[in-house]
């Protein structure tokens, strides 16, 4: 009797500590940016089923401002303990770090990289009514007239604006860029006619692109995308080296548990890949990657570097 009781107290035990292995108090998915935007909407798609799945509450809290950055600097500040992640775009992880100075975390030391969350080509787009039909005619206006063709985009440091200047870099031509604040606004002036061109995110202009009000170009990804299969990948167009993609990802503060961290990364992984969950993204565009954190960690490495270099070849400023 003893010996079975001391069984069913180690068992019990074990439970315990297995309940306990995660935080028992309300997870917060924070947000670099504001509310509308595709990382928002990552997040806000995933809270639900991470809350079914772990049995808690998954709230979402916007941190806008400095690019993505003050967010990220607060969760890197958080204790981790699974009670606070951050949902974030590339920005934050492989951009910000190389234009801002004095950075408040680093992005390569200072998070547990949990998991690449989706990804989506960006695409270049025109005006429905503008002259230039093929990304050929567009590289030969520039050609013809050197940093007049403007280019929009949501912000200095923005993966639309890199994209951009590295198109700019591989076929030997300048543009002029055209910050915005946010993406909305530089579409709109987009859509007006205010602006000649822009390199936007596929799930932000796809329904303009197939009202006819925007011209899709080429699409940056090695692949043509699901949403617009008419639509020539960069290198089809002509352009090398020119594979580019936004990313949105989730991290946690450094030092999660390693128990802690399996079990955020499987949870997570499972919501995205949840079949309504995912068929919300596929629909605009977005495609689902829920790596590991080991591959996560490597890509994070890699386009740390590659836009280190696009920024320094074209002396990039936050500016």
């Amino acid at each position: 009797m003893k010996r079975l009781l001391g069984t069913l107290a180690l068992g019990l035990a074990a439970l315990g500590a297995q309940a306990q292995d995660w935080p028992q108090k309300p997870v917060t998915l924070v947000v670099p940016f504001p509310a509308g935007g595709s990382t928002d909407m990552v997040a806000r798609a995933i809270s639900p089923r991470l809350g079914e799945k772990l049995g808690q509450s998954f709230l979402v809290d916007n941190k806008a401002g400095a690019t993505g950055t003050i967010g990220a600097t607060f969760v890197k500040r958080a204790a981790p303990d699974g009670a606070t992640f951050l949902v974030t775009s590339l920005g934050p992880l492989v951009i910000a770090p190389h234009l801002i100075k004095g950075m408040q975390y680093d992005a390569l030391k200072d998070f547990d990289p949990i998991t690449v969350a989706v990804q989506a080509p960006n695409v270049l787009v025109v005006p429905a009514k503008s002259p230039f039909k093929t990304v050929a005619e567009v590289i030969a206006n520039l050609k013809a007239h050197p940093g007049k063709m403007t280019f929009a985009s949501s912000g200095n440091g923005s993966s639309d604006h890199l994209t951009a200047e590295l198109f700019w870099q591989q076929t030997g031509t300048q543009g002029l860029h055209v910050p915005y604040k946010g993406g909305a606004p530089a579409i709109t002036d987009l859509l007006g006619g205010q602006v000649d061109a822009s390199f936007q995110n596929v799930n932000a202009v796809v329904q303009n692109i197939n009202a006819g009000k925007l011209r899709a170009l080429a699409v940056t990804g090695d692949k043509r995308s699901p949403v617009l299969p008419d639509v020539p990948t960069t290198a089809e167009a002509g352009v090398k080296n020119l594979e580019v993609y936004s990313w949105q990802a989730i991290v946690a503060p450094k030092g999660l548990p390693p128990a802690l961290r399996s079990k955020a990364h499987d949870a997570m992984t499972a919501a995205l890949n949840d079949p309504a969950v995912k068929q919300q993204f596929t629909a605009i565009g977005l495609e689902v990657v829920a790596n590991t954190p080991e591959q996560f960690a490597k890509f994070q490495q890699q386009e740390s570097a590659r836009w280190k270099k696009v920024i320094e070849t074209g002396k990039i400023t936050i500016d």
